[in-house]
């Protein structure tokens, strides 16, 4: 049940689970949105509350960026916090999956452990039920010192995706998540296959040429991340908002969105971002929650659900609006 008031919608299932009190930024039939600290949000969860925890947080990066990250030597005390609660508000059948990328040691071409680290600390408290590799075929080739000037190295093109879950048998079908057979293997079905015994010492029976709908994938994620986010990144240039920038894409949330839960299930972002999270969840049928600190992050969000104040103001309070924004960037900009 849903009540309108202005800008807001009041959700009903959200105060079941123990938000009443709470003020979402923005909400939706299937959602809301908190620009809270994710500490906040997630201890005010019941516990085993969520099927899902899918986020991907501020990486350990060389780099300072706008968005905030911890460095390589204080990641895990920062980070550890947000797990405890993690475990506590997932369901036994609950998932946690988590996008990190790597990151280089400061002037050195070799690589930091953090995320490493962070894996085997986390599996003191969950199991890993799987790792997977999100690879990006259109990353440029960073670092570039590295890769494009002293050519010592290849470029970094993969983030890794840790799966954990809370028990030994989280919530898990394959069959949703099934991908084309390749023509070869559509041959196969379509011809036959003599069952024989590989060279390797694998035995591969007639079972193997039964159709079941397509192939199941690999841990490893092939996903160009560059016009998975053109809508957003096309209505924020409209709109005059800078979209935030370390955006994962819709497809990879999809897949274990797909992958690990059910419709009507609860999917949670602790690091919401632009809240591409969110938006999947939306489309296909999950409740969700996310929580972002910074506002201009927050009202750029809003776009992806085609509502807030900037999304449904008159034409000339947008022009307004995009000419002070670009004022305020020339001021910060010339440091005056």
């Amino acid at each position: 049940m849903l009540k309108r008031d202005g800008y807001h919608l009041e959700l009903a299932w959200p105060k079941k689970i123990g938000l009443a009190g709470m003020i979402p930024a923005y909400s939706t039939p299937g959602g809301a949105l908190f620009q809270v600290d994710a500490i906040e949000l997630l201890r005010r969860l019941p516990s085993s509350s969520v099927d899902l925890v899918m986020t991907s947080p501020p990486f350990a990066l060389t780099r300072k960026k706008e968005y905030g990250n911890e460095p390589f030597d204080k990641y895990l005390d920062w980070f550890m916090p947000f797990c405890v609660e993690i475990n506590r508000v997932l369901k036994k059948t609950g998932s946690f999956v988590l996008d990190i990328g790597g990151a280089w040691l400061p002037g050195f071409p070799v690589r930091s452990i953090y995320h490493f680290e962070l894996a085997v600390n986390l599996a003191k408290d969950f199991h890993l039920a799987q790792e997977f590799y999100w690879y990006n075929p259109a990353r440029l080739p960073t670092p570039a010192e590295w890769v494009t000037v002293r050519r010592m190295r290849v470029k970094d093109a993969v983030n890794m995706v840790w799966w954990f879950s809370k028990t030994e048998w989280p919530k898990a079908d394959n069959r949703r998540v099934l991908q084309p057979y390749s023509e070869s293997m559509k041959g196969l079905i379509k011809n036959g296959y003599k069952a024989k015994k590989r060279p390797s010492g694998h035995d591969i029976s007639t079972k193997f040429q039964k159709d079941n709908g397509g192939s199941i994938p690999p841990n490893l994620i092939q996903i160009a991340n560059t016009e998975s986010n053109s809508a957003y990144l096309r209505r924020c240039k409209e709109l005059g908002i800078k979209p935030h920038p370390a955006r994962y894409p819709e497809q990879l949330v999809k897949f274990f969105v797909d992958f690990l839960t059910d419709k009507g299930d609860l999917v949670i972002d602790p690091f919401a971002g632009s809240n591409v999270t969110g938006s999947v969840c939306e489309q296909y049928e999950r409740h969700w929650l996310g929580s972002e600190l910074e506002s201009k992050y927050v009202e750029g969000s809003a776009i992806r659900f085609e509502i807030g104040p900037l999304f449904n103001a008159p034409k000339e309070d947008v022009e307004t609006k995009q000419v002070k924004r670009r004022a305020r960037n020339s001021v910060s900009k010339t440091g005056k």
